[in-house]
């Protein structure tokens, strides 16, 4: 595109600038124009140093406690999205806290999924062979909740193309017909605000819009620690005790009286970092980053739109995909401009180390 626009544009740009443009410029130094956020964020210096010092620690024989750390993440992580940090299980991937949902179902159950969501979310209730599944178009998905629904799953924000569940409906229909509610905030955490307590169960992976190293995903369970649903935790360890170094040998005598008895085995050099990470965007602030991420994918829709081409309808999102243009994403990355090929669909994703110029740039190769 001719006559780039310098950043800030906008007043909405200028007001996330005038109180970030420190932070954010002292945390991120790309090599790229990357807009590949959707698949890994980039990890904030504060991050990398933590970690750092945290393997030369170990390396030393004097080993930090890193056990703070995932309890420091699983507070930020709670006050992110609006729960206790009691109703917090840590982990490692958004399959296990799947599985261990499904686990909770009974036979026969019925569980309503959106056509096409990620495989992490919706696989391990098709691998239980007795479970009744059923897809429906996510736009479909409130209105296909009835009274055999046991369970509703789905992304808050669908992976291939970045479009937005209307959760207050979905909401609303799960508690009419009495089902239960699990939602994947991978593709959300971060840059839109959240209300998981407005749900049963909510998780998601880190390493994506909250710029945490992989191995760090987060479970929020209800207030009764999933006691009414039937949740139980089949992979409770000793540090899933009330007093994880009273409970090393046989069976575990007492779990934790909180969703830590949930906690996977906590990948510690991960969980080292992820408490800057999210410390970061706590700093930032969701709502400006949200604000900041969607005028980007804005300005890419309005220039798509010069360049005659359509994205898939995702109004709001700060994900923006485009049907037909993934066989470009060679090109791209070759020009150093890193996006993501989903299903043919090129899948540009902004977030807040992302500026107009690297939109500007994106559309001038597309230009081409």
């Amino acid at each position: 595109m001719d006559g780039e626009v310098p950043w800030p544009h906008s007043g909405a740009m200028e007001s996330f600038e005038n109180r970030f443009e420190n932070v954010v410029r002292a945390e991120f130094d790309p090599k790229t124009t990357y807009l590949n956020t959707a698949g890994t964020g980039l990890l904030p210096a504060r991050a990398l140093a933590a970690m750092g010092d945290a393997a030369v620690s170990a390396a030393q024989g004097q080993p930090l406690d890193m056990f703070a750390d995932v309890e420091a993440s699983r507070s930020v992580f709670a006050r992110l999205v609006g729960v206790p940090a009691r109703r917090v299980a840590a982990g490692a991937s958004v399959a296990t806290f799947s599985g261990l949902v499904a686990a909770s179902l009974p036979a026969g159950a019925e569980v309503l999924t959106a056509e096409g969501d990620f495989s992490s979310l919706v696989n391990p209730f098709h691998m239980r062979g007795d479970l009744k599944v059923r897809g429906v178009p996510l736009e479909r998905i409130a209105e296909s909740v009835g009274p055999d629904t046991a369970l509703v799953a789905v992304s808050s924000v669908q992976s291939a193309d970045g479009r937005i569940a209307v959760l207050t409906a979905l909401r609303d229909a799960a508690r009419a017909h009495g089902a239960r509610t699990l939602i994947d905030v991978s593709q959300s955490s971060g840059w839109l605000p959240q209300a998981a307590g407005e749900f049963d169960f909510v998780t998601g992976v880190a390493f994506k819009w909250l710029l945490c190293p992989r191995g760090v995903t987060f479970l929020v369970v209800p207030e009764d620690l999933g006691e009414a649903a039937g949740l139980t935790p089949l992979f409770a360890g000793w540090a899933s005790g009330e007093r994880p170094w009273d409970s090393c040998y046989g069976p575990v005598a007492e779990l934790a009286h909180s969703a830590r008895r949930f906690d996977e085995s906590p990948a510690l050099f991960s969980y080292a970092g992820a408490r800057h990470s999210l410390a970061l965007i706590e700093e930032l602030g969701v709502d400006a980053v949200h604000a900041h991420d969607t005028a980007l994918a804005d300005r890419f829709r309005a220039g798509l739109a010069s360049l005659g081409h359509a994205p898939v309808p995702a109004p709001g999102s700060a994900i923006v995909s485009v049907p037909g243009l993934g066989r470009r994403q060679g090109e791209l990355g070759r020009a150093g401009i890193q996006v993501s090929d989903r299903a043919g669909n090129l899948r540009a994703a902004f977030h807040v180390y992302n500026t107009p110029a690297d939109v500007d740039r994106l559309l001038d190769v597309l230009a081409d």
